[in-house]
């Protein structure tokens, strides 16, 4: 009579469970700080009967409805997870691999007396755990991927915060390197403030930029036509001396661009456009 190990392992949940779940808890990489240890034990728990489900119907040669693997669904989400919670890949693989020591050792312990059989039965569960750990991989790249992409938009968002310093008047402080992903963050933000507050000039200061060169200046050239498009005037600011060289050495011609050394002459420069007048107020001395 063949071995069934679907209805063995199936019979053996509970010490299963509560093997994988110390196996877990012995491992110096556990991360209760992440997760608790009751929603490690229910997750541990859903993700053994998916497994144990899956065994049974491979056992009769049926296959999950719709040929989904509700095991591996089930693992790819879990892996998902802990890789936005901070989850290191190692810890992912740890979960995984403890349940199939726990697997491994049940089998030794209730067919040892059949070496061809443990030999066989031990072979098929450690390349199905396998197979499970490879796609956990996969997914745990996949979801640090997402995590690092939306920093990279957050910090991008951050990095180009568009002010409003007067009634009418925009400034943009650019810091860091300009690529053409970050002009188009750069462009759509300062687009954006200007159809919003209808700003009628921006100031771009570059004095936190490193270096120009021919690529950014391209980039600040296409940001000002686009904000002339939208009918407001733009003045990039931020104009060191070493900068300055760098742009006539290059010949990059920023003729039919308004340029001021710093943000305080190019603010006071669009108060002249706009005809605003700041005074200091003298003191009366009583």
């Amino acid at each position: 009579m063949a071995l069934d190990i679907s209805a063995l392992l199936q019979k053996k949940k509970k010490s299963i469970l509560e093997m994988w779940i110390n196996n877990q808890l012995a491992n110096d990489s556990l991360r209760d700080d992440l997760i608790s240890n009751e929603d490690a034990t229910m997750q541990a728990e859903e993700l053994l009967d998916a497994f144990l489900n899956t065994l049974r119907l491979e056992s009769r040669g049926d296959s999950a409805e719709g040929g989904h693997d509700p095991a591996l669904e089930m693992l790819e989400t879990i892996a998902i997870t802990r890789a936005r919670k901070g989850y290191s890949p190692r810890e992912t693989g740890v979960f995984l691999f403890s349940l199939k020591e726990a697997l491994l050792k049940t089998l030794n312990d209730e067919i040892k007396n059949d070496p061809v059989a443990l030999y066989n039965e031990s072979l098929a569960i450690s390349n199905k755990i396998d197979n499970l750990t490879i796609a956990s991989f996969e997914t745990f790249i996949k979801g640090r991927e997402e995590v690092i992409l939306r920093q990279t938009d957050e910090i991008a968002e951050i990095s180009t915060p568009v002010i409003q310093v007067w009634e009418g008047i925009l400034a943009l402080p650019i810091i860091g390197t300009l690529d053409s992903a970050r002009t188009q963050v750069v462009m759509e933000s300062l687009l954006s403030k200007v159809v919003e507050t209808g700003s009628e000039i921006t100031i771009l200061d570059i004095s936190g930029v490193p270096a120009v060169d021919s690529l950014v200046a391209q980039h600040l050239i296409k940001t000002v036509s686009a904000t002339r498009l939208m009918g407001a005037e733009c003045i990039i600011s931020g104009i060191r001396p070493e900068i300055a060289q760098t742009i006539v050495h290059l010949g990059i011609d920023l003729s039919g661009i308004i340029t001021k050394a710093s943000l305080a002459s190019a603010l006071k420069y669009a108060f002249g456009v706009l005809r605003i007048e700041v005074r200091k107020i003298k003191e009366v001395k009583v």
